[in-house]
């Protein structure tokens, strides 16, 4: 992004000079225009190598979900309450304290004055602001309901952290257990173990095989301790790499919905999500098969985006909604018969919302569930673990009167 250095005057009379970041000269002005500067001279600034360097070494701030969730509740508000929304995005972009987001509301607001709609300004920042965000702001703009919409987008969003939330606190504990469990084992293995070694071999008799292969296993993991440190790393590497394909995302996907323990929560979270969303745009007054194209970019699984835009296919070419979702076999059968009401009765976004906020309550005793299950089992592990080395360390302790020589 291009940095324009200026010189302006300050509402006391002063002259102050500075840089600015802007995709353009005017957008430029604009942000100094709305710190009530009177621009006197701008250009735009040649790099050299030393602010190359100094930029590789500045990590910008990331646009997380709570500046978005907070920043549509505010704008909510505010045009709620008649502010014009161009008034209302200048007075959120002095507010916001992410400098990412600042920066994003500033060129919003600069294209809205030029002439843009809002949903077109938004549109060209989908790192702040997803398809479902605009999809929902334009059809707020064409029914002339922007304040209500805006209203329905904050509950969205809000619904849509605690789900996220919800599923965290689920992963966070059994992830930091066992990552400390394996940091204790490696750290018994090749620091510890090795002094015991030194002792064990005082003895000049043949150690019990639990112990020896201990002791093998220890002497192997510090010799290669750089490439088992690196292994993680590696694998999630190639990981990451191999679900960056079409083919390695299906298979992942698919099985993390058929996973034993986990597998439930995830599809629950899934059909929470498709509900809330759907049923949210629907009622927004976006037309079903661009809703649909919505959902289905914003499922966050392949298997859950296929079935969708199959389901969007059929209803092209005149089905129903909750045949092919029945047919896909990734929703239960509560759900398309929930669906199917609503469609006959002409309250499916009514419906969708009753079916998000019952997956909502399944997903909170989910996540109770597995917690109070997993916590035992992770214990069990690091008992087994731990047990295990003191154990094969103990038995020659035990036979010391044979493994003594005389």
């Amino acid at each position: 992004m291009p940095t324009f250095a200026y010189k302006a005057k300050g509402a006391d009379g002063g002259v102050v000079t500075g840089e600015v970041d802007a995709h353009e000269q005017r957008h430029a002005i604009d942000r100094l225009r709305a710190q009530k500067l009177v621009v006197l001279e701008i250009t735009e600034k040649v790099p050299g190598p030393l602010d190359f360097i100094t930029k590789l070494g500045k990590k910008k701030p990331k646009i997380e979900s709570k500046d978005l969730v907070l920043f549509s509740r505010q704008l909510s508000t505010l045009v709620s309450a008649g502010v014009p929304i161009v008034q209302g995005l200048a007075i959120l972009e002095e507010q916001t304290e992410n400098p990412s987001f600042q920066e994003v509301l500033g060129e919003v607001r600069a294209d809205i004055e030029g002439g843009l709609s809002i949903s077109d300004a938004l549109k060209k920042h989908p790192v702040a602001f997803p398809d479902i965000y605009c999809a929902m702001i334009r059809a707020g703009e064409l029914g002339g309901i922007l304040d209500t919409i805006l209203e329905r987008l904050s509950a969205f969003l809000e619904s849509s952290e605690a789900l996220k939330a919800k599923v965290k606190s689920a992963m966070m504990y059994p992830a930091i257990v066992l990552c400390i469990c394996g940091v204790v084992t490696l750290f018994l293995l090749i620091f510890v173990i090795p002094t015991f070694k030194t002792i064990f071999s005082s003895f000049g008799a043949e150690l019990p095989m639990p112990t020896q292969l201990l002791i093998d296993l220890a002497d192997l993991l510090k010799k290669y301790v750089v490439i088992v440190v690196a292994t993680p790393f590696a694998l999630m590497k190639a990981f990451e790499k191999y679900y960056a394909t079409p083919a390695g995302r299906r298979v992942i996907d698919g099985m993390t919905l058929k996973a034993p323990i986990f597998g439930i929560l995830l599809k629950k979270v899934a059909v929470a999500k498709f509900t809330r969303t759907l049923g949210t745009l629907v009622k927004s007054g976006v037309p079903i098969l661009q809703a649909l194209e919505t959902v289905g970019a914003t499922a966050g699984n392949v298997v859950i985006e296929e079935a969708v835009l199959k389901t969007r296919e059929s209803i092209r070419e005149g089905g129903r909604l909750a045949d092919p979702l029945k047919a896909s076999g990734v929703f239960p059968p509560m759900v398309t018969q929930m669906i199917k009401v609503g469609e006959e009765t002409g309250a499916l976004d009514t419906m969708l919302t009753k079916i998000a906020d019952f997956y909502d309550q399944e997903v909170d005793t989910a996540v109770k569930g597995l917690t109070s299950l997993i916590e035992p089992i992770v214990i069990v592990i690091m008992g087994l673990v731990i047990g295990t080395i003191v154990i094969c360390m103990m038995l020659p302790m035990l036979t010391l009167g044979t493994l003594v020589k005389d």
